[in-house]
């Protein structure tokens, strides 16, 4: 009896040291950035988004343009106004300020907008690429190296070349 107790003893304890030994997860790294980077649409967004920023750029400039001349206007005649017209003419300014600084701001939430817009396909594709190759090689966790700093990252956990080959890139 003592015998068939330190048996199932024995294999109890087989079971158990199999199944933490399973349970060990492999976790992968891979600069993400740099993957985005690498990928050919990358160009054509940046592209895209340079010209969509120019037409805010080339209005922004325009209204500097116009703030400046009726600045120095107002510099140059403000001794010869009358406190009505002074006091109009620096409203004036400082409306078109408020304008510039409303536009300014407006822009840049339509511009990040546009940026998320042209960029989710492109980010989709590279963490479908990711998700597929930590599948196919048994990875439970992938890091985005270009976020977090590892310290320590062995090559062979690096999951980069394994993407890039995924994906048809060089």
């Amino acid at each position: 009896m003592k015998k068939l107790f330190k048996v199932a003893l024995v294999a109890v304890g087989m079971i158990f040291a199999g199944n933490f030994a399973n349970a060990q997860t492999k976790i992968g790294h891979i600069n993400f950035n740099q993957l985005i980077d690498m990928m050919p649409e990358t160009k054509t967004v940046t592209t895209q988004m340079q010209a969509y920023q120019k037409t805010f750029i080339d209005q922004l400039t325009s209204m500097n343009t116009e703030y400046t001349t009726k600045g120095q206007e107002f510099q140059k005649n403000q001794a010869t106004m009358t406190d009505a017209v002074r006091t109009v003419k620096g409203n004036e300014l400082q409306d078109l300020q408020k304008r510039m600084q409303d536009y300014q701001n407006n822009a840049q939430q339509q511009v990040d907008a546009k940026r998320q817009e042209l960029g989710k396909p492109l980010i989709d594709k590279a963490t479908a690429a990711v998700n597929t190759v930590a599948k196919e090689k048994g990875y439970a966790y992938v890091l985005d190296s270009s976020q977090v700093s590892l310290l320590v990252s062995p090559d062979a956990d690096d999951l980069m070349a394994a993407v890039k080959l995924k994906l048809g890139l060089k």
